[in-house]
């Protein structure tokens, strides 16, 4: 046996060495700081839950009709009726799992849901403003449940949706102005320190803003955000955006200067400057030393994951209690996959942080 053995391994032992005199695609270096990087083959994680593994090798028969170019032909109207038709099944599947009731009402004048556990049991001293996602254009229909009712009925809590308004009928800072009339509306039954926001994608950016725009509205701070799928920071900036985009695919790389690249919010901060204290708060150390306790959430193969690792660095730095998860292997808000156990346990944090934080 040791005469077979011994033989092999001298042959494995020259083939490897042959295979590292290969040359091997490496990054090239321009002076202007870019990196060339060479085409390679990334693995799925190894850390990923089995139904996790299953999702991503689902990948391979799958379009992705969320980012459908098919929907930008489309008026904002019909655009938003096809995505209510797409999630409809997941909306579905959300009602019929959780024991919630919805009601459609207006608060403070603004359109809203409030979804509560069946029965009206929610926590009585704490309630929750959720601001959907949707690129701040859409998902008003669909994605306010799904990100309102596994909260509401884990936590146990009162959550208001907010149907802020949205481009391209409106620009900034319209839909922090609805928000902001929501919120006052509940400070005259809630103290600050009870009330939570939180917002997953457009809404979590829209979260981190109300950080800023509160306090400059002479508004008290909210007991506690949540920013999920975002951070206090422009989309697209630093190097996760240009990542996702070759290894998720699900948006598109960032325009380089002179470029152009279809605009998902269709128009909604035309005119407004995307580094102010508002909408790149994080770049502001003195306006995030004012922030509440916040929770923040991406993934690792997310294009939000820049501004979210961004925003709680310099939370941490102004001395602002701040938690982040980066789930491995996870893209843009995978808290919306009920099938994840992934996304599962970001809920259950969720819950905890609001629970620790809103007194």
């Amino acid at each position: 046996m040791r005469r077979l053995i011994l033989p092999l391994l001298a042959a494995s032992a020259f083939t490897t060495a042959l295979h590292a005199d290969e040359p091997k695609p490496r990054p090239v270096f321009s002076e202007d700081g870019s990196v060339k990087v060479p085409a390679f083959e990334l693995p799925p994680s190894t850390l990923l839950s089995p139904e996790a593994l299953a999702q991503q090798k689902s990948r391979a028969k799958m379009a992705m009709p969320v980012m459908d170019t098919s929907r930008a032909q489309m008026s904002p109207a019909d655009a938003r009726k096809a995505l209510a038709r797409y999630l409809q099944p997941q909306v579905d599947r959300y009602l019929k799992h959780f024991a919630v009731d919805v009601s459609e009402t207006t608060v403070g004048g603004v359109p809203a849901r409030i979804i509560t556990p069946k029965g009206g049991k929610a926590e009585p001293r704490r309630v929750l403003i959720n601001l959907h996602g949707g690129a701040f254009t859409t998902c008003w229909e669909s994605c306010s449940l799904i990100e309102s009712v596994p909260i509401a009925a884990t936590g146990n809590y009162k959550v208001v949706s907010v149907n802020y308004r949205m481009g391209p009928e409106a620009k900034h800072p319209a839909a922090l102005e609805d928000v902001e009339k929501v919120y006052r509306d509940l400070l005259k039954t809630y103290k600050p320190g009870q009330i939570g926001i939180y917002g997953c994608s457009a809404g979590g950016a829209l979260a981190a803003q109300l950080g800023a725009w509160l306090p400059r509205r002479g508004l008290p701070q909210p007991g506690a955000l949540g920013i999920f799928g975002a951070g206090a920071l422009r989309f697209g900036a630093g190097d996760s955006a240009w990542i996702a985009s070759a290894i998720d695919g699900s948006f598109p790389a960032p325009a380089r200067p002179g470029e152009k690249t279809a605009d998902m919010t269709k128009g909604y901060f035309d005119g407004a400057d995307m580094s102010d204290e508002v909408l790149s708060a994080a770049l502001h150390p003195a306006v995030m030393a004012k922030f509440p306790p916040s929770l923040i959430i991406t993934g690792t193969r997310a294009m939000d994951m820049t501004p979210a690792i961004f925003t709680n660095s310099k939370l941490l730095e102004a001395g602002v209690k701040s938690a982040l998860i980066v789930g491995e292997g996870m893209g843009h808000c995978y808290i919306y996959s009920e099938e994840l156990p992934e996304a599962r346990a970001a809920w259950q944090v969720i819950v905890q942080h609001f629970r620790q934080t809103l007194k």
